[in-house]
């Protein structure tokens, strides 16, 4: 409920900006690469820095073209599969950049292997979440289950990794990566068991 009115809110708030960059001729696709490359630059050129508040600063900036190629796409009633498919590769490209971004830092200047390890443990966790949507789907199949949607777990990684700049404890960061890497193995455990479910239940013989 509190995504789907936030989506509504920021929808709102952006179709004027979308509109603009229509008028001045750039597509979504184009939106959609700045966007990925924004905030792919944004983590991996200050999160292994240590300027975690700026990195998500940068990041959040370029986060919202998300939202605006969307809502550029249905101005332009553009329908077809090419740029769903580049919005959902690209958004992945990010989301690995931000982990990929900590894990380097905590490595390296940070110093704290365990946070590193959790870093890296989200992004493959993370992977996996949405592979396991992805195949189910090519496969005909249904896999839109589990605890940590990609919206949830980005959010929450950024707001957590902005205050620890800020100068919150980091071991806040250590138990929300934590708790992330946990709900996203749990998430890729509910869409194995639902795929099994649907394929069992395709492959009995039909009872009349």
């Amino acid at each position: 409920m509190l995504n789907r009115y936030a989506r509504a809110t920021f929808t709102r708030i952006l179709t004027p900006v979308a509109k603009v960059l229509l008028r001045l001729g750039i597509s979504p696709d184009v939106v959609t690469v700045i966007g990925t490359l924004g905030v792919s630059l944004g983590a991996l050129i200050f999160f292994p820095r240590g300027e975690l508040f700026i990195g998500v600063l940068v990041i959040t900036a370029f986060v919202f073209s998300d939202t605006v190629d969307g809502i550029m796409a249905r101005q332009l009633e553009r329908s077809g599969n090419w740029g769903a498919f580049l919005d959902s590769t690209l958004d992945r490209m990010g989301d690995a950049a931000v982990f990929a971004g900590l894990a380097i830092w905590f490595f390296q200047g940070g110093d704290d292997r365990v946070m590193a390890w959790l870093a890296l443990a989200c992004l493959v966790l993370g992977s996996l979440v949405s592979y396991a949507r992805a195949r189910a789907e090519g496969l005909g199949m249904r896999a839109d289950v589990g605890i940590a949607e990609r919206a949830d777990r980005l959010v929450a990684a950024l707001v957590t990794a902005g205050l620890v700049g800020l100068g919150l404890p980091e071991v806040v960061l250590k138990v929300v990566l934590g708790l992330l890497a946990l709900a996203s193995f749990v998430t890729v455990v509910q869409r194995v068991l639902y795929v099994r479910q649907q394929a069992r239940a395709s492959s009995s013989p039909a009872t009349s």
